[in-house]
């Protein structure tokens, strides 16, 4: 029997921990290229600009997340944020994740040891 390739993210809508415990890299982050700044100066221009700049970087950052969650079988999306939900919501309409487990939890802003923790008692509990 494989062994199951677990993976924990952390993420809210500006950033996205990936945290592989069987990695010898533990973790690796993805960050959001919709930034403050980049509201800022669509929003300067129109609410409209902004609104799609957003929509089209979010689905950037949900579409970067995705591409690392195929090389996993079970996945944990955790975080302070309803990110993880807005990504649990774009995953599952996609055939390509109808194999992977992909559970949601609440919590809340955490060190990178915290995330670690939280993910190794999370699937050592499976």
């Amino acid at each position: 029997m494989k062994k199951q390739k677990n993976l924990g993210i952390w993420m809210d809508h500006s950033i996205a921990n990936l945290i592989d415990l069987n990695s010898k890299k533990h973790s690796k982050s993805i960050a959001s290229e919709f930034t403050s700044t980049t509201k800022e100066e669509a929003l300067n221009r129109s609410e409209k600009l902004m609104h799609n700049k957003r929509q089209q970087m979010q689905e950037a950052y949900y579409k970067e997340i995705a591409e690392a969650i195929l090389n996993y079988d079970k996945v944990l999306l955790f975080g302070p944020t309803n990110a993880k939900t807005e990504l649990h919501n774009y995953l599952k309409t996609d055939l390509h994740f109808k194999d992977i487990k992909i559970e949601i939890e609440i919590a809340d802003k955490m060190t990178d040891n915290q995330q670690e923790a939280f993910v190794k008692n999370y699937f050592e509990g499976q």
